[in-house]
């Protein structure tokens, strides 16, 4: 398993998404719809917050073959599932 890049090495996602106000399993289906709609090869930032979505879109995502590369809290110091998270995602 490849290592989560750090943040100065994020890359600029091609898109945004911002699930932080919904529940499972709309952040993965929100999630899901949004990689349908691109090429392989791009990316996007999920904005994401809550235990479920924590663990189960990154996981997800892995499980469908796409490519996790990054997921941090949005603010440095700031964790638990209270915490909004940006996961970047690479299309495979």
């Amino acid at each position: 398993m490849k290592k989560a890049m750090k943040k100065k090495d994020a890359p600029k996602p091609d898109f945004f998404l911002d699930i932080t106000g919904d529940v499972c399993p709309l952040t993965f289906v929100k999630t899901k719809l949004m990689l349908e709609s691109m090429k392989p090869g791009q990316t996007v930032e999920v904005r994401l917050k809550g235990a479920e979505p924590l663990g189960n879109v990154p996981r997800s995502v892995r499980e469908h073959g796409h490519e996790v590369l990054h997921l941090k809290p949005e603010t440095p110091g700031e964790s638990g599932p209270d915490a909004v998270h940006r996961l970047i995602i690479r299309k495979t």
